[in-house]
């Protein structure tokens, strides 16, 4: 899988772009503040409809302009599909497949498949737990991108029972309104089974990988591993160990219909929800211990790496090799870890780069460069792609 031509209109600091990829390695050069990551958040945009850097879209669309564009043309085994965006201030963002309108955005997910690792991506190790729940859901959704209507199907149902509960404890509990609670548990019981056999299987096929990226990465540490956290759960079922089984929507369901009973009374007084996959976590383990809050800086770095080099593996073992794309982390990572990068980056089939100077590449990585700038007063920057765009990196 690659990307051969990708266009943006208003995205960011970028006005207008229009650029063909190929094959291989592209590093955007350029100095911090050029629009050099815009471009790789474009492209994530595209795969998850998520950014890596902010949770609404407002700020990625340029100031002054009613709307942003992004379009790609991606080559999955010899064929090229055409995804379009548009993202709109107070209005629904529209999508595109091959020139035809979309009914939902989310149809375009699984025409391309991007990895990217960011700076942010410490936030795994060390931000809470929305951080890796995140990470877990992009990740599940990019192998099977129907499960993008289960979440958005689950966060419905939470928001409307999370404003019931809150409703009926301020009132007398009437019959009806428990009726009604009955009925919510039901719908959010076979939503969140599906979403937590994914995430449940998803760790079970990501812990081999993780394992041995961080052994790559961080030789001389402890050994890293995953787990899936949540406290209601039963620990059979928690075991990364254990082989994902048929039966396991249905024990889920009634797992979460049974916790759900025994909580009303305290959600009642709370007014919350207190049993779902939005109350779990992603558990990161080295040595047998919590990575978060004990490791140092440098293994919570490998960690953080090792996490998306494990998701590029387990996308790539599916059929589909996934465009890799690396925003500034090279000059983050001492030799040892730029090292074990550039491997995975020389064999990728596209790779996408951002540097501030080409001594920040390996260069072993024989990239293509383009070269970013802006134009504009600093209030109204305006990014463009340079003149010598095409010069090669010393």
């Amino acid at each position: 899988m690659f990307v051969r031509a990708l266009s943006l209109r208003d995205f960011r600091s970028w006005e207008q772009l229009d650029v063909e990829l190929s094959p291989g390695r592209t590093v955007l050069l350029g100095a911090n503040g050029n629009g050099k990551t815009n471009v790789l958040e474009a492209l994530g945009y595209l795969s998850t409809l998520a950014s890596h850097r902010v949770s609404a879209d407002a700020p990625l669309i340029r100031t002054g302009a009613e709307r942003a564009r992004i379009g790609a043309a991606v080559v999955n085994a010899g064929r090229e599909l055409r995804i379009d965006l548009e993202l709109n201030h107070g209005a629904a963002n529209r999508a595109q497949l091959n020139r035809s309108p979309a009914r939902r955005p989310r149809e375009i997910l699984g025409v391309l498949h991007t990895v990217l690792f960011a700076p942010e991506d410490l936030a795994l190790v060390r931000g809470d737990p929305g951080e890796r729940r995140r990470f877990l859901d992009e990740l599940a959704t990019a192998r099977l991108p129907r499960l993008a209507a289960v979440r958005s199907d689950y966060d419905r149902v939470l928001r409307q029972r999370s404003a019931l509960l809150k409703t009926a404890g301020r009132n007398v509990r009437s019959r009806s309104d428990l009726s009604t609670l009955d009925v919510w548990d039901g719908h959010l019981a076979a939503h969140a089974s599906v979403l937590l056999e994914h995430r449940l299987r998803l760790v079970h096929d990501l812990a081999p990988h993780l394992a041995d990226a961080y052994r790559a990465l961080a030789p001389e540490s402890r050994p890293a591993a995953i787990g899936y956290r949540s406290g209601y759960l039963p620990p059979e079922l928690l075991d990364p160990a254990r082989p994902p089984a048929a039966s396991d929507p249905d024990e889920l369901a009634a797992v979460l219909l049974r916790e759900l009973a025994a909580a009303r009374t305290k959600e009642l007084e709370r007014g919350v929800c207190l049993v779902g996959p939005h109350r779990d976590d992603l558990e990161l383990l080295l040595g047998g211990g919590q990575a978060k809050g004990f490791a140092s800086h440098g293994e919570s770095w490998s960690f953080a790496l090792a996490l998306r080099l494990a998701a590029f593996e387990l996308l790539r073992g599916s059929g589909a090799e996934p465009v890799l794309l690396l925003d500034d982390v090279f000059a983050e990572l001492d030799r040892r870890r730029r090292t074990a990068l550039a491997a995975v980056a020389a064999a990728a089939e596209q790779v996408l780069i951002t540097a501030a100077v080409p001594e920040d590449v390996p260069a072993e990585l024989d990239a293509t460069p383009l070269r970013v700038r802006t134009t504009g007063d600093p209030d109204s920057r305006v990014s463009l792609l340079a003149a010598d765009a095409s010069a090669a990196v010393e």
